[in-house]
This record gives structure tokens, C-alpha cells and sequence, in this order.
């Protein structure tokens, strides 16, 4: 069973050993990178929600998503929207359904609205990521023809 759990001083050291292969890292931040990112963030007026991806007892993965702006040239509407501005499984526990699943759980999380109600969801990637793309699209979110940071938009209406 996948689950989302808060990063502690227990599971950081084994979520930041986590880390996708060596062709799709141009695709994702270190989780190092990102939970540096959350702090900044946080201290410049988003609101940050990282957490480690487990599979049962075991840290698979790291999702990270934001409230609010980021600080970056991002889409008109996402001062009031949640972004999922990372997510990533580990090279070793990819093709089992975990990346699905964190979706899954992500967007149940979302839907809770924890820092407050919103009308969509968007999530940026970079265009030749297929995979990413195809289970995007197969959870209803659509392309939207904008660009961040050189990655592609898609967006769930929620």
C-alpha cells in the first residue's frame, strides 16, 4: 500500500539516498534539491508540502506540493492552485504501480485542500518525459499549451 508520510529526522537520510536513473535525471531535482527548494519557498510566501513516498514501511519515492506562487514565471492561476511541483520514484522500485499510486494519493491529499480550496491543480514536466505525460493525461490532466521553466503545464480541474 502507497502512502504519504511527513519527512522526519527518521526517514530524511534514507529519502535523500533515494534518487531516479541516470537518463531521467534531467527530468527532476535531487529530493536534496527540492526539500532546500521548500524552505525558500516557504520563507518567500508559498506554502510547500513534501513527502516521502512509501510503500508499505519502505520509502519508495518523494512528492512535493505547492500552494500558492512559486516564485517563478508561473501560470496566472496559480496563486490560488496546488502544484505538484515534484514527484519521483526510486530507479530501483519503478514499473510496480508506485508512481500511479502517489498520484492517487497525492491528489486525495489535495482534495482535503490543506491550505485552502482550489479549482485546479497543475504539474509541470518536461515534454519528452512520455511516461510522465501518459500517466498524467490517464489522471485527467490536460495539456494546456503553456510553458514553466521550459517544462510543459498540464492541468486537473479538481
Amino acid at each position: 500500500m502507497i502512502t504519504l508520510r511527513k519527512i522526519t529526522l527518521d526517514n530524511r537520510r534514507a529519502m535523500f539516498n533515494l534518487e531516479v536513473a541516470e537518463e531521467q535525471r534531467k527530468y527532476v531535482a535531487s529530493n536534496l534539491s527540492s526539500v532546500a527548494s521548500c524552505y525558500v519557498l516557504s520563507v518567500n510566501g508559498s506554502q510547500p508540502f513534501p513527502f516521502v513516498i512509501y510503500a508499505d514501511e519502505r520509502p519508495v519515492g518523494f512528492v512535493m506540493i505547492v500552494y500558492g506562487t512559486t516564485g517563478y514565471d508561473e501560470p496566472s492561476y496559480a496563486s490560488d492552485s496546488y502544484c505538484i511541483l515534484r514527484l519521483m520514484i526510486d530507479k530501483h522500485e519503478q514499473g510496480r504501480g508506485y508512481g500511479r499510486a502517489a498520484m492517487e494519493q497525492t491528489l486525495a491529499f489535495i482534495r482535503t485542500w490543506p491550505a485552502g480550496p482550489a479549482t485546479r491543480c497543475w504539474i509541470p514536466y518536461k515534454r519528452e518525459n512520455e511516461p510522465a505525460a501518459r500517466l498524467y493525461e490517464s489522471l485527467g490532466f490536460r495539456d494546456t499549451g503553456e510553458a514553466f521553466n521550459e517544462e510543459v503545464i498540464a492541468v486537473l480541474e479538481l
